[in-house]
C-alpha cells in the first residue's frame, strides 16, 4: 500500500483511488480536487475529462493536458482552504497549490477553484488565479531626489537608493 499523492496522509486505495477509479464519488469539492491532482500524478487523464462540469467540457484541451501531466513532475498538493462544498449545498471553492517542476523549473500552480454538484456529482466548474494583495506602506514612499530616510543628508539616489 502506498500514500496517497494528495498529501492526505492516507493510503492511495482508501483516499483518492475510489474515486478515480469510479468505484466512489467524490464526497465534496476537497475530495475532488485531491482526486484530480492524483488523476494529473497517475497520468488518468480521462478522470480529468470526466469530472469537469458538463457545460465546460466543449473547450478542454486533452492533449495539452495530457503533455502537462506527463511533462511535469509533480511534488505536492496543499489545500489552503474551502468555502462551502457541504452536504446541502450545490457549489464549493477550494484554493489550493500545486507544486511542481516543469522544463527543470520548480513552479507553484495557486488557484481558486469553482466546483458544482448536479445531481448528487461534484464536477470541477474551472479555475482563477486568486487576487494579489493589497499592500499599503507604513509610510510615504521615498522619491529618488527626496532626502534620504536614513538621515545622511544625500538624496536617496545616491544613498540607500542605489542599486
Amino acid at each position: 500500500m502506498s500514500e496517497c499523492y494528495c498529501g492526505s496522509g492516507r493510503d492511495f486505495d482508501a483516499c483518492c483511488g475510489p474515486v478515480l477509479s469510479g468505484d466512489q464519488p467524490a464526497a465534496n469539492p476537497e475530495a475532488l480536487m485531491r482526486a484530480r491532482y492524483s488523476a494529473y500524478q497517475v497520468g488518468n487523464i480521462a478522470f480529468l475529462g470526466e469530472s469537469l462540469h458538463p457545460d465546460f467540457r466543449h473547450d478542454w484541451d486533452e492533449p495539452a493536458t495530457r503533455r502537462w501531466a506527463e511533462q511535469a513532475e509533480w511534488h505536492g498538493l496543499e489545500i489552503l482552504r474551502t468555502d462551502k462544498g457541504g452536504e446541502g449545498d450545490t457549489e464549493g471553492v477550494v484554493e489550493f497549490v500545486a507544486s511542481y517542476t516543469e522544463k527543470g523549473q520548480l513552479k507553484r500552480h495557486h488557484e481558486l477553484s469553482l466546483f458544482r454538484k448536479e445531481n448528487g456529482t461534484w464536477y470541477y466548474v474551472d479555475g482563477r488565479l486568486p487576487k494579489p494583495k493589497t499592500v499599503k506602506r507604513e509610510a510615504p514612499k521615498v522619491g529618488r531626489n527626496d532626502p534620504c530616510p536614513c538621515g545622511s543628508g544625500k538624496k536617496y539616489k545616491k544613498c540607500c537608493g542605489q542599486a
